[in-house]
């Protein structure tokens, strides 16, 4: 049962929006949709210990949640014709043959960020549905307990279901409400499969992958806005090191130790063909424009210390400006240190930590372990890299801390 479950988990990483998906196309209801797939998820745990796992799994998982639809809807008491018709319609078309339609996810995120939602909500139900990450991964993101995430989510497919909020791609004129939220969960999609922030993996592919293909597609929808160019820059810049970025076994390869030959240099080109599409359109560059242009300055240098720091520190100040977010003024600092020594940085990281930022997470204690340890500050330096340990939930992550903290 164990590696059932284990199978199915992963499956569910790779197909569970897909599933959700054309489920709410059928029936209209995303928080619907998700309850009836994870009956079928629930089945798949009974039935696929004694009959094996099916070669089309994701096409078995539609297949039943689609039958538990039509059962649903015949066990109302007041069953209208088209619904009838529905029933009849599918019944006599299921099939185990997978046929993923593309825009269907794409649905799915354009419905969860609906405006009758806060953007917090919008995004954590995104994350939930679309990028099928756990409550604790999501509220880990936010920094907001447990409980408080699930209520979140919970709270939004409710307001989804009461506002009767259509399964579609809006019309263009509708976008601008809607927009922006959708490019930012297209984004946190992507970051959690470029460092994911729990289990035993570095990087989840999948993830990044489907968020890079959604960032793709929306380009080709909207390639009057900006920033989904700069957002799909972005993406290929940072995907382009995923080869590097593991060593044997699984375990991190951080940026300075990277092998820059493993570098896929034909998604690097394709980063640079994204963010001149950005620039062309002439409204100067956002929030991920920018953070593409940082990505674009480390993809583009021979190593580590032929980065362009200094351009880099600008374009941090810049997004500074534009975002007021502390892990941005975090990465500014790391920058600084490059360019005007680790106290120049340290004073940043103890300003911040002064104001209260990032308080939970491992970030702040670990580029402030890093620096006290090139200040000389041993004992300090290894204390800082020990709690950012203990905040960290990836165990590849941990060990690499630890690993620098026993070190010294």
């Amino acid at each position: 049962m164990t590696e059932i479950r284990r199978t199915l988990d992963a499956i569910w990483r790779i197909e569970g929006a897909r599933v959700v998906a054309v489920i709410a196309r059928m029936v209209g209801d995303v928080s619907l949709a998700e309850d009836l797939a994870q009956e079928a998820v629930a089945d798949a745990l009974v039935q696929w210990p004694e009959s094996g796992v099916p070669r089309n799994a994701g096409a078995w998982l539609t297949a039943v949640a689609k039958r538990k639809a039509i059962d649903t809807w015949r066990r109302r008491d007041r069953l209208d014709e088209r619904y009838r018709a529905i029933a009849r319609d599918l019944e006599a078309h299921i099939s185990e043959e997978w046929e993923p339609i593309d825009d269907d996810v794409l649905r799915l995120i354009f419905t969860a960020c609906h405006p009758v939602l806060g953007r917090d909500a919008q995004v954590a139900l995104t994350l939930r549905v679309v990028g099928g990450l756990t409550s604790e991964e999501i509220a880990r993101m936010f920094f907001v307990g447990i409980p408080t995430m699930q209520q979140r989510i919970v709270r939004a497919k409710k307001t989804l279901t009461a506002a009767r909020v259509p399964f579609e791609v809006p019309d263009p004129d509708d976008w601008p409400g809607r927009f922006s939220g959708v490019l930012n969960v297209i984004y946190l999609i992507f970051t959690e499969g470029y460092a994911a922030t729990a289990g035993d993996r570095w990087i989840r592919s999948d993830l990044a992958n489907e968020a890079l293909r959604l960032g793709r597609v929306l380009a080709e929808l909207a390639p009057g806005e900006p920033e989904v160019h700069g957002l799909v820059a972005l993406m290929e810049f940072q995907a382009s090191r995923f080869a590097a970025r593991t060593g044997p076994g699984g375990s991190p390869v951080l940026l300075a130790d990277q092998d820059r030959t493993r570098w896929d240099h034909a998604q690097i080109a394709r980063g640079d063909a994204a963010l001149a599409r950005c620039d062309a359109l002439g409204r100067g560059r956002g929030n991920y424009a920018l953070q593409a242009s940082i990505a674009q300055c480390h993809a583009h240098a021979a190593s580590i210390n032929d980065t362009d720091w200094e351009r880099i520190v600008l374009l941090y100040e810049a997004l500074g400006e534009l975002t007021s977010s502390p892990v941005v003024e975090l990465n500014r600092a790391v920058a600084v240190s490059m360019t005007d020594g680790p106290a120049a940085a340290l004073q940043i990281v103890d300003r911040l930590a002064a104001a209260g930022a990032l308080r939970g997470s491992h970030l702040l204690p670990s580029v402030r372990g890093e620096l006290l340890a090139k200040l000389g500050r041993i004992t300090e330096a290894r204390a800082e890299l020990t709690t950012a340990a203990g905040h960290v939930t990836n165990e590849r992550q941990r060990a690499v801390l630890l690993a620098k903290a026993e070190a010294l």
